[in-house]
């Protein structure tokens, strides 16, 4: 299929799939007139990469997976993690993984802090229940004293 067809099956913009070939994500063949052509297991890798970059990592942070996405699980990225962690064939993608789920729940932390300081001065004393990582700081400034109105 060629390069339209191919970012519309995975979710891109054929911008997208020249750029992610360009960072050396996914390899197209060329007709003779030099189209990009893509078939399904490009598409998978291309998927796979979009999963990846909207978990937040960074194209070099994707490129940690890079040989892993040419040897892709039926199951895509959530198996391919799965796949570098359990055998240990990829310390460095399991580490990229780690690492990003810590600065995710450093976020969700500042911002449930945020979230209890502009309820309290709004008067909504609990606001609404949201299981968080770190939402028990939630409920203290940033010194650790409570915050009030």
């Amino acid at each position: 299929m060629r390069i339209g067809d191919a970012a519309a099956a995975a979710g891109l913009t054929p911008r997208a799939v020249r750029y992610y070939e360009q960072q050396g994500l996914v390899t197209a063949r060329r007709t003779p007139s030099g189209h990009r052509v893509y078939d399904a297991e490009d598409v998978r890798r291309l998927r796979a990469v979009r999963e990846l970059r909207e978990a937040g990592l960074t194209v070099g942070d994707v490129r940690t997976f890079a040989h892993l996405l040419r040897t892709l699980p039926p199951d895509g990225v959530p198996a391919l993690i799965a796949t570098s962690s359990g055998s240990g064939r990829c310390a460095a993608a399991e580490a990229v993984a780690r690492r990003r789920l810590a600065e995710l729940d450093g976020h969700i932390a500042r911002l449930s802090r945020l979230r209890a300081r502009l309820a309290a001065r709004l008067g909504e004393p609990d606001g609404p229940a949201v299981n968080v990582p770190g939402a028990a700081a939630a409920v203290a400034g940033d010194d650790g004293r409570a915050v009030t109105g």
